[in-house]
C-alpha cells in the first residue's frame, strides 16, 4: 500500500510539472507576436544610447532591471541633456504609475496560493502589450506558468535587440546613428495615433500636454527649467486634468 501511495505522488507530481511546461510554453507562444514587434524597437533604443554617448553596460542595464520602452527612452533623452538623476528617477516612476494598476488588475484573475516571489516575477515583466494579451484571455483565471512564459519572451526579445542597437550600431554611419533618436517620436505617435482615433478625451489631453510643454519650454520665465523637470510637471498635470476633466471612461465613437 505504501509503495502504491508513493506511486501516485510521483505520478501526480510528474504530471504537475509536465501541465506547468505545457502552460508556459502556451505563453511563450502567445507572446511571439509581441516579441518580435519588440525587436526593432529596442534595436533602436540601443543605437540611440550609443550615440547619445550612454555606456554600453548603462545600456544594457536599464534593459534588464528598468525594462520599460518608453521611460528607457525618456531616460536616454534626460541623460543626453544632463538631467539631475532625481529628475530622470521621478520621471520614470511617475511614467511606470500605470504598471501598479495593471498589476492589480491581472492579480484579481491570479489563483490563489501563488508564491510571492512568483508573483512579484510576473510584474516585473508586465508590460502594456503583454497586459493587453493577458488581459483579454477568455478563461477566468491565468495561470502563473503562463504569465511567466508571455512575459519572457519578450523580456528576451527586448534585450536582445537592445544588445544588438548597442554593439552591432557602430558599424553603422554616423548619420544613420545620429537618426535613430526619431524611434522615440515614431514609437509615442505609433501608440498614440490609434488612441485619438477612438477617444476624444485622448485628444484633449495631448493637446493640452503639448500645450503645457510649449509653454514650459519657451515662455519665459518657465523656459529656464530643465528638460527633465518639464516632463515632469506636464505628465503629472495633464493626468490630474484628465481625471478632473474625465472621470468616467469615455466609450468608443
Amino acid at each position: 500500500m505504501k509503495i502504491h501511495d508513493e506511486t501516485e505522488t510521483l505520478v501526480g507530481d510528474g504530471v504537475k510539472r509536465e501541465n506547468h511546461m505545457l502552460t508556459f510554453l502556451h505563453g511563450v507562444r502567445t507572446g511571439i507576436p509581441v516579441a518580435v514587434g519588440y525587436v526593432p524597437i529596442a534595436i533602436a533604443f540601443g543605437a540611440m544610447a550609443k550615440s547619445a554617448g550612454i555606456p554600453d553596460y548603462v545600456s544594457v542595464m536599464m534593459s534588464l532591471m528598468v525594462y520599460a520602452g518608453a521611460s528607457q527612452f525618456v531616460g536616454v533623452n534626460l541623460l543626453s541633456v544632463g538631467a539631475a538623476y532625481w529628475e530622470i528617477v521621478v520621471t520614470t516612476f511617475v511614467l511606470n504609475l500605470r504598471h501598479f494598476l495593471m498589476s492589480a488588475s491581472l492579480s484579481q484573475r491570479i489563483p490563489k496560493g501563488a508564491s510571492r516571489i512568483g508573483l512579484a516575477l510576473v510584474s516585473f515583466g508586465l508590460t502594456d502589450e503583454t497586459f493587453s494579451l493577458a488581459s483579454v484571455r477568455q478563461e477566468p483565471q491565468l495561470r502563473p506558468a503562463f504569465l511567466a512564459g508571455l512575459n519572457l519572451i519578450a523580456f528576451a526579445a527586448w534585450n536582445a535587440g537592445t544588445w544588438i542597437g548597442v554593439f552591432l550600431s557602430a558599424s553603422l554611419p554616423a548619420t544613420i546613428q545620429a537618426g535613430m533618436g526619431i524611434a522615440l517620436y515614431a514609437m509615442f505617435i505609433g501608440l498614440l495615433v490609434p488612441s485619438l482615433k477612438k477617444s476624444r478625451a485622448i485628444v484633449a489631453i495631448s493637446l493640452l500636454a503639448a500645450g503645457m510643454h510649449a509653454v514650459l519650454r519657451w515662455v519665459p520665465p518657465f523656459s529656464g527649467l530643465s528638460a527633465g523637470l518639464d516632463i515632469l510637471i506636464v505628465t503629472v498635470a495633464a493626468a490630474a486634468a484628465g481625471a478632473l476633466l474625465f472621470p468616467k471612461e469615455e466609450e468608443p465613437s
